[in-house]
Order: C-alpha cells, then sequence, then structure tokens
C-alpha cells in the first residue's frame, strides 16, 4: 500500500513537471510564431515563460533528489574507502538539509512579503502564486536529503556491526 502511494505521488510530481514544460515551450513558440508571422504577440507571455523557467527548474530539482540523482562533485568520494564515504555522503546530506531547511524558510517569508504587497506577476496573477513553487520544492527538497541521511545513518550503523 505505501509503495503505491508513493508511486501515485510520483507520477503526480512527474505529471505537473511535464505540463509546466509543455505549457513552456507551447508559450515560447506561439510567440515566435506570432511575433515572426503576425507582428505581435501576448504582451505577457514572456514574463510567463520566465515564471515557468523557474518551476521547471525547481520541479527538476526535486525530482533529482527523489532518485538521489543531484549535481554534486564526488571526485574525492570515488576513492574513500567504504566507511569513510558513507561519512563523507552522510556529512553532506545533513549540510545539504540545513542549508535547504533555511532556503525553506527564507523563501516562505519572501512569499508572504510578496502576499503583503500584492505584487502582480503577469496578466492580473499575483506574483506570490508564481514563486509559491519556490519554499514548496525546498521543503520537499530538504524532507527527501533528511530522508536519504537517515539512510546514510542506518547504513553506517549496520556496516560498523
Amino acid at each position: 500500500m505505501k509503495n503505491k502511494i508513493i508511486t501515485a505521488l510520483h507520477r503526480i510530481e512527474d505529471s505537473i513537471l511535464v505540463g509546466v514544460l509543455l505549457s513552456m515551450l507551447l508559450m515560447a513558440v506561439l510567440q515566435i510564431i506570432l511575433r515572426n508571422f503576425f507582428s505581435s504577440g501576448i504582451i505577457w507571455g514572456d514574463s510567463m515563460v520566465r515564471i515557468l523557467v523557474l518551476w521547471v527548474g525547481l520541479l527538476g530539482a526535486m525530482v533529482a533528489t527523489r532518485n538521489n540523482n543531484h549535481i554534486n562533485i564526488d571526485i574525492i568520494s570515488r576513492f574513500l574507502p567504504g566507511n569513510i564515504k558513507t561519512i563523507s555522503q552522510l556529512v553532506v546530506e545533513i549540510f545539504a538539509v540545513f542549508v535547504c531547511a533555511v532556503m525553506t524558510w527564507l523563501s516562505l517569508k519572501f512569499v508572504l512579503m510578496e502576499m503583503e504587497y500584492e505584487i502582480i506577476a503577469f496578466a492580473n496573477v499575483p506574483a506570490w502564486v508564481c514563486e509559491s513553487i519556490i519554499p514548496v520544492a525546498f521543503a520537499v527538497i530538504t524532507f527527501r536529503y533528511a530522508i536519504l541521511s537517515i539512510t546514510s545513518f542506518f547504513k553506517l550503523i549496520r556496516s560498523r556491526s
């Protein structure tokens, strides 16, 4: 049952990512066609594409941490022996939890400030709606790094037994 729920959540996450990516591509192509063939365009189209780039980037980061395929520089860890490699990985994951938790908090404060000032991003869409992905994505990434660090911790404990 637990695996079915996780699989369903992953599919929802993937579907949102694909939908946002397709929306971004369609709007960009539409803008190109309108500008080149009709000498016009959608006034808020470029702003929407910029916001969708933000969403694609953060949703992609969420998916990358879900699969433990995030960007990392592991040149040193490739040459470390087993337990030291696991300790190194644990330290990096704990650091990532801390950094992402701080980013979650700060981005949440930012979005709340944007709500307070009622800034409009494009086409009467409030800026805070567009920026809401930032604290959500960092919260999910924080949670996933926490799970990774707990897993690494137990892996280290098991290897010492």
